[in-house]
């Protein structure tokens, strides 16, 4: 096989990984729902504990927990990590009850905003420049906001929140970048988050709102499982992302927010009417102008590089 075969091999491999990753995000409300009478709280610890076994047992078995002494020796990125686990967990938390609350698809909302406010960001935080269609897509994305605020009759806290978290997680993973791999990172996150997930587990507990051990053994295998469910679309994403362009990947990241509309008005009966359609078609302009300029860019600079090695030649 040819070095370019193989790479186009790569390629269409990592796609179908990426895909994979995104596919499995798209239908966790179904996950979530099939955890009822769970509550938000207890189904966001079960996930927090059981991710970090599942990423602790992945980790001795590669011989990799050495990282953990490592972490702890270092107070700057054990901040940085920290900050990332508290981001991702109230992400969870919003997510999943957005999810048994009936607002599956004000959740679908803010994955739709989350590239939008990720390039804002990068202009408030990083002082990055934006191109002219990137501020043009920002400032319809902040249309779309404001005319959904206006049609709920209040700001789409949901939506925001979800965007803002889950940016700033990209964020933070940015700044902590490669000195970790995506296990090694969501074992230390999860670690983090585990004493705060245990004690609130307690105290649901003795409440006598727990149903881990109430309502029957598949209730409970299904609540074990979410360190899997959690961990496994992550490891695709990764395994993906080391395999195609980034704009591939900014091409992906659209099939979980439409699998999650798609979820919440076609499986679990929720309602969009015309007012959050046209919101949402706002939101889906801003999106295919962000993505227009991405392509775009990706293309002049692979003009850029070939005209660069032919001059070399």
């Amino acid at each position: 096989m040819t070095s370019a075969s193989q790479k186009q091999s790569e390629g269409n491999r990592g796609a179908l990984l990426g895909f994979a990753a995104y596919l499995i995000w798209g239908v966790f409300p179904l996950y979530f729902k099939a955890l009822e009478p769970a509550g938000a709280w207890e189904v966001l610890c079960h996930r927090i504990i059981w991710t970090m076994v599942f990423c602790l047992i992945a980790l001795a078995a590669k011989r990799r927990l050495g990282y953990l002494r490592e972490l702890l020796a270092n107070p700057q990125q054990l901040g940085a990590i920290t900050i990332a686990a508290v981001l991702i967990a109230i992400n969870w938390a919003v997510y999943i009850q957005a999810v048994v609350s009936g607002h599956t698809v004000e959740a679908a909302l803010g994955y739709f905003l989350n590239p939008l406010v990720t390039v804002a960001l990068g202009v408030l935080v990083l002082r990055e420049k934006l191109r002219v269609m990137q501020s043009v897509a920002v400032a319809i994305g902040i249309v779309a906001c404001v005319y959904l605020a206006i049609d709920y009759g209040h700001p789409p806290w949901i939506s925001v929140v979800l965007a803002l978290s889950f940016a700033g997680y990209g964020l933070m993973k940015k700044r902590i970048g490669g000195s970790m791999d995506a296990l090694e990172s969501l074992g230390a996150e999860s670690t983090v988050l585990t004493p705060i997930a245990v004690v609130v587990l307690i105290v649901i507990t003795a409440r006598g709102d727990t149903t881990f051990t109430t309502h029957g053994a598949g209730h409970a295998v299904l609540l074990l499982t979410a360190g899997i469910v959690t961990a496994v679309p992550l490891l695709l994403f990764a395994a993906a992302a080391r395999r195609v362009p980034l704009v591939t990947i900014g091409l992906l990241q659209f099939v979980t927010p439409v699998l999650q509309l798609l979820c919440g008005v076609l499986l679990l009966g929720e309602h969009l009417d015309f007012a959050r359609w046209v919101g949402f078609g706002i939101v889906w302009v801003a999106l295919a102008l962000l993505t227009f300029d991405s392509l775009r860019a990706a293309g002049r600079s692979r003009r850029l590089a070939r005209a660069a090695t032919s001059a070399a030649i």
